[in-house]
């Protein structure tokens, strides 16, 4: 999705990213192999999770002022099913700014 996203001409970028619990940080190797997305562990000192009251598989849809839109839980929307796909495909291409052609 983020190689589509980059290859629109929207009015903002998208970047797509992944924040692992702090709890969780044996598995970000595992993880991380063979993708290209930056991916942050959260820690105590920035307590991610707890700040922004996340549940696991979230993606938080941000504006260019970095104020949350929307979220979109991964797992009640598994991206597998190609209807959630292009529905959080469009959140994020219209917080981008679709231009009008």
């Amino acid at each position: 999705m983020q190689d589509e996203l980059a290859a629109d001409t929207l009015l903002l970028e998208v970047v797509i990213s992944g924040v692992n619990h702090k709890a969780s940080g044996a598995g970000v190797p595992d993880m991380c192999l063979g993708r290209d997305l930056p991916f942050l562990q959260d820690s105590d000192s920035t307590n991610v999770w707890t700040t922004w009251d996340v549940t696991e598989r979230d993606v938080f849809v941000l504006d260019a002022e970095n104020k949350v839109v929307t979220v979109y839980n991964l797992t009640v929307h598994d991206l597998a099913d190609s209807v959630n796909y292009d529905t959080l495909k469009s959140i994020l291409r219209q917080t981008a700014g679709v231009p009008k052609r």
